[in-house]
């Protein structure tokens, strides 16, 4: 791991959200009859569950000036994430999303409005020098002008010596075309970033089921050396650069309460991991130990759960 003086081990910048989760289980939005609300958006969920894991985490993000804005800082302070580079806009509202609740990867709705009003002022210098880890995702990319602040603060950390990290959590819903993503990912990958992507986002994004080997030869081919795919209840398989691919079994679930939010307790694991320079197969097997611990849980990981303990 880079840079050890730096003080911020987690910069996550993107969409922090109220998530309305469906109550009926295993139906679609179109079926759903109540929903509560929990604070979701992935890089916020990365940002909490590693403040949760004792690391210094901070979010960079946009929130409308109103009652769920007031919510998400009320969370985020309530586990110790610095909310100090996040936005209150009076002319945009908090943006929402109603998701179903499911085993599987959730049907969802996005009623976006703050959360892509993220500006260069939020990120400066001194922030991106005192960060180990600058994360994002390809949602927060999808809309302008938070997708130019974040490639041109990409940028900057990764010339500062900063360790780039996203999820390609691609949906059709949030990008206008599919070549405008495309673009935007590989100016992402130019800077080596830490990738974590899934099986159904390959195949929304490609329009096809493609083997594992070619999804990893895309992206070495974009100049990213590791890539982690996500491949639900049958675990991970992780390709490093020139290195032989390793793979691991998920850890078997009695009864799955939720889905949602599950990759990203199993990123919020493996970069933890990361950031205590444990041996890459030992990233993994943290990511998949936190992914278990969220799928028996709606929402969030719950907070009467001491995190550390299980994993360690």
């Amino acid at each position: 791991m880079k840079a050890n003086h730096r003080d911020i081990d987690i910069l996550c910048v993107g969409e922090v959200l109220i998530d309305f989760i469906g109550h009926q289980k295993d139906v679609l939005i179109n079926n759903t009859r109540d929903y509560h609300r929990y604070l979701g958006g992935s890089p916020t969920n990365v940002a909490m569950n590693s403040a949760r894991l004792g690391l210094n985490a901070k979010m960079v993000a946009t929130v409308g000036h109103d009652g769920f804005g007031d919510y998400i800082f009320e969370r985020l302070k309530d586990v110790g994430v610095q909310t100090d580079a996040i936005r209150k806009i009076t002319d945009k509202p908090t943006s929402i999303i109603f998701v179903s609740r499911s085993k599987k990867t959730p049907d969802f709705i996005p009623y976006r409005e703050a959360d892509s009003e993220i500006l260069d002022v939020q990120i400066s210098k001194d922030i991106l020098k005192q960060a180990k880890i600058f994360h994002t995702t390809c949602f927060a990319l999808s809309k302008n002008p938070a997708q130019s602040t974040i490639l041109k603060k990409a940028k900057e950390a990764f010339n500062s010596g900063c360790q780039l990290s996203i999820d390609i959590n691609y949906a059709d819903e949030i990008w206008d075309n599919k070549d405008e993503a495309l673009n935007v990912i590989k100016a992402y990958c130019k800077f080596n970033p830490l990738i974590k992507i899934s099986e159904d986002d390959m195949l929304r994004l490609f329009e096809r089921n493609l083997p594992h080997n070619k999804i990893f030869e895309f992206f070495h081919n974009e100049g990213v050396d590791t890539i982690c795919l996500t491949l639900g209840s049958e675990g991970v398989k992780l390709s490093q650069k020139d290195k032989e691919i390793i793979q691991l079994p998920a850890i078997k679930v009695e009864t799955v309460m939720d889905a949602t939010g599950a990759g990203d307790a199993f990123w919020s694991g493996f970069l933890f991991a990361y950031i205590k320079e444990r041996p890459i197969k030992e990233c993994l097997e943290v990511a998949l130990q936190l992914a278990a611990l969220k799928l028996q849980n709606v929402g969030r990981l719950p907070d009467n759960i001491d995190i550390l303990s299980k994993l360690l």
